[in-house]
């Protein structure tokens, strides 16, 4: 997914699938054969009775769009490092204590939504990267959560962070430092797929939390940015994604069919994609959700709620990446087809 930045001097907000969203993808790296041996801590899949709407939001910026669809969650988007230091940011640039986001979080759960709090992004330095120890970014993650109110953390890990061993290494174990002082913590890693499931860097990461015993609720495929090859219906390519990573999340967690499904998410990028000949319509967005009921995943979502509005006539080719969908549309046309 792309980053959330406030645009400057007339430049629109970066999207960038990791550091505010869903990363690129170049579809060039399939999904590794085997499942990695790892000693399996299930997704807790307590059985719900409907799939939940949670879209991506920016966590520093309102959008007449945010409530549309009345999301049950919101994932703010992103907390990340400022550079080189272990100082958790609001996209690297706001205090994580800052009033007005306060504000913006606490005005967002006004309608009994909770707030998930999203580590990473595709933009910027992931804290895994910058802090020292699995005690001090432990620390960095709670003070964001502690920030933000929120008993729920998603951690997008893509680029180069999701290659960079040394990294997940340090953020499963302080995950799992951060679950034994708060167990009611809620974890979902957000991880890039393709048609042909997580690839080998995916699995080795959820592998890795299994080891250090991170309690995993969620892994949350972004069904999008498959590479230019994929040019066909995006729709058909998401519940494909959805059906070869169930498959592989079943052998990596040891557990049943429905729990598999039960502890997955998707999330889909609205409208124009990244890579060229991407576009996710409307229609792709009741067929993700009407798949998603039928197997019981527990939510869906979509980058960005911003973005869930019509380009106006003026509008470059740059905006339908940054602030609107690229198609047409009504404002918020997306949030209630994921809905349903």
């Amino acid at each position: 997914m792309r980053a959330y930045r406030k645009p400057a001097a007339g430049l629109a907000l970066l999207l960038a699938l990791a550091a505010a969203g869903c990363s690129g993808q170049d579809g060039t790296t399939d999904a590794a054969p085997a499942s990695p041996s790892a000693s399996p801590t299930a997704p807790s899949a307590s059985p719900a009775a409907t799939t939940a709407y949670a879209p991506y939001v920016s966590a520093t910026t309102a959008s007449a769009t945010d409530a549309a669809g009345s999301p049950a969650t919101y994932n703010l988007a992103f907390v990340i490092s400022s550079g080189d230091d272990c100082t958790p940011r609001w996209n690297g640039t706001q205090d994580i204590g800052d009033t007005a986001v306060a504000s913006r979080i606490a005005q967002l759960k006004e309608s009994g939504a909770t707030v998930r709090v999203s580590f990473g992004g595709a933009s910027g330095k992931e804290l895994a990267a910058t802090c020292d120890s699995a005690s001090e970014l432990a620390a960095a993650y709670g003070e964001a959560l502690d920030a933000a109110g929120s008993t729920q953390a998603d951690f997008d890990v893509e680029g180069d962070e999701l290659t960079d061993a040394d990294s997940v290494a340090l953020r499963s174990e302080a995950i799992a430092l951060l679950q034994e002082d708060r167990s009611d913590l809620e974890v979902s890693f957000t991880l890039p797929v393709m048609p042909s499931g997580l690839d080998s860097d995916g699995l080795a990461l959820l592998a890795s939390a299994n080891n250090h015993g991170v309690q995993v609720s969620t892994v949350n495929l972004m069904t999008m940015n498959y590479g230019e090859s994929y040019d066909a219906d995006m729709g058909d390519y998401a519940l494909t994604s959805a059906e070869a990573a169930h498959t592989q999340l079943k052998e990596v967690f040891g557990t049943s069919d429905a729990d598999a499904w039960r502890g997955m998410a998707l999330t889909s990028m609205l409208g124009v994609n990244d890579v060229d000949g991407e576009t996710f319509t409307l229609a792709d967005a009741a067929e993700v959700r009407a798949f998603a009921e039928e197997q019981g995943i527990a939510w869906v979502s979509m980058w960005a709620t911003f973005r869930d509005q019509q380009c106006g006539d003026d509008s470059s080719s740059q905006d339908a990446l940054t602030k609107c969908s690229g198609v047409e549309q009504e404002d918020g046309a997306f949030a209630e087809a994921f809905t349903g």
